[in-house]
């Protein structure tokens, strides 16, 4: 089947790129332009895409005030095209608060367009299609709210006494990790999160989450201790792992710029797999909604570990994909709906936390 597009941007040039880029692969064409929302709305009725690329910033009326009205009166699969600058990463993250799918950089028109540029906007074209549209609910939350916070629990190194929580995910990550971490509390073990993002919006990204979660969540930095009641977010274009450091064993982050994994930078296997060797049965990993296979390897290893496992049911999942190959390799323990995905989650913590098995350390590996 091919998947049917509408390019919406005010950009002849963009909207040039993007057709160039979609009709360049066998599964997807494009059916139609429009230069603004009014024109996107007539085209709607007449074409019927299966998905819409709809820019950030547009003429008389804005993208994001379009998506809005669409996902209330036409819900349908939408991919983002976001400005190159923080206001734009901005309005991008609240479009994905709105209903969007997902969303890819705006191409930079002083430079060429590069085949990863080129395969990315595919993957969110295809992810988007295979998507279960979300509609927009009738109540809508703040974009920041500052919850109290409770004491959380800290150490002088990062604490390897406890359990620790890796997650994973991919296309509609950024909504159910946002349900997902503002249901644990304050003193909740420590969270690590490989999301499949670009630069720069991981930052914005963690900023949001920490405005909207009793935890404290910030991006990731090389060298910092892993503490409970703290939640780290890899930065885009980086990989993230978890090491063991000092003659303690205490746990620390790493961030590298090796050679993205599944086709991603940061990569859920590469934190999954590092979790496996570090942690072990002190770990509890977590596969949320995605499109691919990324995670789902990791995941095995994980579980291989003596860690415990869970994934994102269906129904919930706006992308099954990531989920789904993990099921299928027998990578998963339990399978929950976001919904109840974090008492699930502590509830397998405590079992972690419990366990007399010793992390394992691989020979020469204890410090970083």
């Amino acid at each position: 089947m091919t998947i049917r597009v509408l390019v919406v941007d005010d950009s002849r040039l963009v909207r040039e790129i993007l057709i160039d880029i979609i009709n360049s692969h066998s599964d997807m064409r494009v059916v139609g332009t429009a230069e603004d929302p009014y024109q996107a709305r007539d085209l709607i009725d007449e074409l019927k895409p299966d998905v819409l690329t709809l820019d950030v910033e547009m003429p008389r009326m804005s993208g994001l005030q379009f998506l809005e009205k669409l996902m209330r009166a036409h819900p349908m699969p939408v991919v983002m095209i976001s400005a190159h600058t923080e206001q734009g990463s901005e309005v991008t993250l609240r479009a994905l608060e709105l209903g969007a799918v997902d969303f890819v950089p705006k191409p930079r028109l002083s430079a060429s367009i590069g085949d990863d540029y080129r395969g990315a906007v595919a993957e969110k074209v295809r992810a988007a299609f295979a998507s279960r549209v979300r509609e927009l609910p009738a109540v809508k939350y703040p974009t920041l709210v500052q919850r109290p916070r409770l004491k959380a629990a800290t150490a002088l190194h990062g604490d390897a006494r406890g359990s620790v929580i890796v997650v994973g995910a991919s296309t509609g990550g950024p909504e159910a990790l946002r349900a997902f971490l503002s249901q644990l509390p304050a003193d909740a073990p420590a969270v690590l999160v490989a999301q499949h993002m670009p630069e720069h919006f991981t930052r914005l990204f963690a900023q949001r989450l920490d405005g909207l979660c009793h935890m404290r969540v910030q991006e990731a930095v090389t060298d910092l201790p892993v503490r409970p009641g703290n939640v780290y977010i890899a930065p885009g274009g980086r990989h993230l792992r978890v090491r063991r450091k000092g003659d303690q064993g205490w746990l620390a982050l790493q961030l590298t710029s090796d050679e993205p994994v599944n086709m991603h930078r940061p990569s859920v296997d590469v934190l999954f797999d590092s979790a496996a060797e570090a942690l072990g049965a002190r770990a509890v990993g977590v596969l949320l909604t995605g499109m691919g296979k990324d995670g789902a390897a990791g995941l095995l290893r994980m579980k291989r570990a003596g860690a415990r496992t869970l994934a994102q049911d269906e129904a919930s999942s706006v992308v099954f994909g990531m989920p789904r190959e993990a099921i299928a390799l027998g990578a998963v323990d339990e399978v929950a709906a976001i919904g109840a995905m974090a008492e699930r989650v502590l509830i397998h913590s405590r079992i972690a936390a419990a366990s007399e098995a010793k992390p394992p350390v691989a020979s020469g590996e204890s410090t970083l």
